[in-house]
């Protein structure tokens, strides 16, 4: 079976697309999660923060050390 491949534009689609993000588990977005950065550049403390404040995560807190 060959992979059918994607476009950039079908997956901004899939993803703008809420029930279509709805047919994911749990365990799937995890791992689209955990795995769509690029690198230790992409992790700052603002992005945590937003990510944090987006869902309401109120009993955690991120710090930076210089």
């Amino acid at each position: 079976m060959s992979k059918r491949k994607i476009t950039r534009d079908d997956f901004m689609t899939f993803f703008r697309d809420t029930d279509a993000l709805n047919q994911l588990s749990v365990d799937d977005r995890i791992e689209v999660f955990e795995t769509i950065l690029l690198g230790s550049s992409d992790f700052t403390k603002e992005l945590f923060d937003r990510i944090l404040s987006d869902y309401s995560v109120s009993h955690l807190k991120v710090i930076e050390i210089e």
